[in-house]
């Protein structure tokens, strides 16, 4: 069997984790149109009859650092490619111009010498597109695989390249007793996760860059139901109260759609406690 690590890497939004959660047919990884979604890398396990990959979806690089978050960001992405990747699928977008992060990336990417598979995503997007911006790097890489990972087109390519450049060896992880693909993610990360990704989604400008997410329990209670203590952090108290909204309105909107998501993850009825703290130090927690 085949069996190794590959590393999705990429700017922010270039659809990494979008890509991930097709390939498991199940969500890992949250996903939103701001950049900073993906903050650690994510580690999950596919399998099939041909072996055993372990995907890790990596943040997105920024080309400039502005913030704590961003330059831990940056260099965790770095270490991940850094330590025992055995193969390296750089996704990029054609739908946007290139820039300054593309050009961080693959500065990265070519430091590195392992197989590497150049992904073109959002192939079902016609307009606009920016693809002769990226041709010249196809000549860098192994193979070029085109798709989108929003609707799955070409995914089996994808994984075919992948298989056919890994290495012959037992599985890395063993699956037998795991209840979902994510290896780094517990319960309470996931919960964690999930109100974040509802949080970025329903707040706007720059208030999501002033947050991270802390979950303080979950029990399961006699009646069934499923029970979570969640805080979300904020630096300001203005940012608690956009945060809140008006007759806490926002908050109720991201308790009430993660509430939901976690229900269906679950299978379990979930009652939600979700409060808004100002802590100034939060960006030391992630």
């Amino acid at each position: 069997m085949k069996s190794g690590i590959v590393a999705l890497v990429g700017r922010p939004n270039a659809g990494k984790s979008t890509l991930l959660n097709n390939i498991l047919r199940q969500k890992v990884s949250i996903t939103s149109p701001k950049p900073q979604t993906t903050r650690f890398p994510i580690q999950a396990v596919y399998e099939d009859e041909r072996g055993q990959i372990v995907f890790v979806d990596t943040p997105g690089i920024f080309a400039k650092v502005k913030d704590q978050v961003s330059s831990r960001i940056n260099l965790r992405t770095e270490e991940a490619i850094e330590q025992g990747v055995d193969l390296i699928a750089y996704i990029v977008d054609h739908t946007r111009q290139r820039a300054e992060e593309e050009n961080k990336v693959l500065g990265i990417v070519r430091k590195v010498n392992i197989p590497k598979i150049l992904v073109i995503n959002k192939v079902d997007v016609k307009a606009p597109t920016h693809i002769v911006q990226y041709r010249f790097m196809e000549e860098e890489f192994d193979e070029v695989i085109e798709l989108s990972a929003f609707t799955g087109k070409h995914l089996p390519l994808l994984l075919n390249a992948i298989f056919e450049r890994l290495p012959e060896g037992p599985a890395i992880v063993d699956t037998a007793n795991m209840t979902q693909p994510g290896i780094n993610l517990d319960s309470k990360m996931f919960i964690a996760e999930i109100i974040r990704e509802k949080a970025f989604l329903t707040l706007r400008k720059e208030v999501p860059y002033t947050l991270t997410t802390v979950v303080d329990d979950v029990a399961e209670r006699e009646n069934g139901v499923m029970y979570i203590k969640a805080r979300i952090l904020t630096s300001a108290d203005r940012y608690k109260g956009m945060i809140i909204g008006k007759n806490a309105s926002t908050i109720k909107e991201i308790g009430a759609t993660a509430r939901k998501e976690l229900e269906v993850a679950s299978s379990k009825k979930v009652y939600l406690e979700l409060t808004v703290e100002v802590d100034a130090h939060w960006a030391d927690y992630i």
